[in-house]
Formats: structure tokens, C-alpha cells, sequence
């Protein structure tokens, strides 16, 4: 079985799919929830629904993800939910066999090949990020390019005030 980035592939490609940083986010998130919906993902990291269910559905497509059955769930599963058992109103999503192995092995070489493919400079950028208050701060660590600071706001990792957005924490605390 292929795991993550096999010989050959781009750093952040899977079998050729090009992971965008919300892609990792909904594995991540899916790790650490156990299984949850698309909404919650949406109410939670800040991003419009469309690009939670789009992203979903390419990792469905990938095999990474898959539907969770049945029509109650437990909080020993689904972890984040507040009550012992919960009555499914939404289509419950979880990793794969497949997909928990991708996601075991993202570790932080992985990452940084990740981020370094994604952005000039990308490993120091985002650790620069995740430990300033804006991009005022990132600039004081790291040099950046106005186009990195635009690519910045195109992945959603910073507001156009130049702020950290919820996505970007959330997706920094679950890797």
C-alpha cells in the first residue's frame, strides 16, 4: 500500500493530488475529532462550508476519508461532542485505514517539505506565523515578499488586516 509521498511525487502531492493546506486541515482535524461533519468543520477553522465539503469530497474521491455509518454516535468516537451520545443529523466523516496511515506520516520533515513547496521560504514563514500575532511580526523573523504576503491571504492564513485567521491556528495546533 502507497504511503504518503512516495519517490517521484511533489512534496504535499498524494498519488499526484496536490494537498492544499485545507485538505490537510480536514485530515487533521478528522484525527484528532475521531469523526464529525462538515459544518463543524466549518464553524470551527472559520472557512466557508463549500470549501470544507469541496475539500471533503476530494479526499473522498482519494480514499483518505470515508462516510461513517450507523445513526447514533458516541463521545468515545466522536471526541469533541459534549454529550455521551448523539443522534446523527449530518453525514459523519472519518479517516480511512489509508488515511490515518497518511496521516501518521506527516511528521515535521514532511511539513516542511510541505510548506517550503508552498510558499518562498515556507517552513520559516509558518513557524513565524504561528508564533507572531500578525504579519508585522512574521516580517521582524523572517524576510517576506509582498506576493508571499498575498499568497498568505489566498491559503486563508492571514485576514487582509494581516492577522492570523482561526484556520491557520486551528490547522498549526492539530499538526
Amino acid at each position: 500500500m502507497s504511503r504518503g509521498n512516495t519517490r517521484g511525487e511533489r512534496p504535499g502531492s498524494y498519488r499526484g493530488f496536490e494537498l492544499l493546506p485545507v485538505h490537510l486541515y480536514v485530515l487533521a482535524h478528522l484525527k484528532k475529532a475521531g469523526v464529525d461533519y462538515a459544518k463543524m468543520m466549518s464553524k470551527m477553522s472559520g472557512l466557508p462550508l463549500e470549501l470544507i465539503e469541496d475539500s471533503i469530497n476530494d479526499l473522498l474521491e482519494l480514499g483518505l476519508i470515508e462516510r461513517d455509518s450507523g445513526s447514533a454516535i458516541k463521545r468515545s468516537r466522536a471526541r469533541f461532542k459534549k454529550a455521551f451520545e448523539v443522534h446523527k443529523h449530518h453525514t459523519y466523516y472519518r479517516l480511512s485505514r489509508e488515511g490515518e496511515l497518511f496521516v501518521r506520516s506527516i511528521d515535521e520533515r514532511w511539513l516542511k517539505r510541505y510548506f517550503n513547496a508552498l510558499l518562498p521560504n515556507g517552513w520559516k514563514v509558518v513557524n513565524a506565523l504561528a508564533e507572531s500575532r500578525d504579519v508585522k511580526g512574521v516580517t521582524r523573523i523572517v524576510k517576506i515578499k509582498d506576493d508571499t504576503l498575498e499568497e498568505l491571504k489566498i491559503l486563508r492564513f492571514v485576514t487582509e488586516r494581516g492577522r492570523k485567521t482561526e484556520f491557520f491556528r486551528r490547522l498549526w495546533e492539530f499538526l
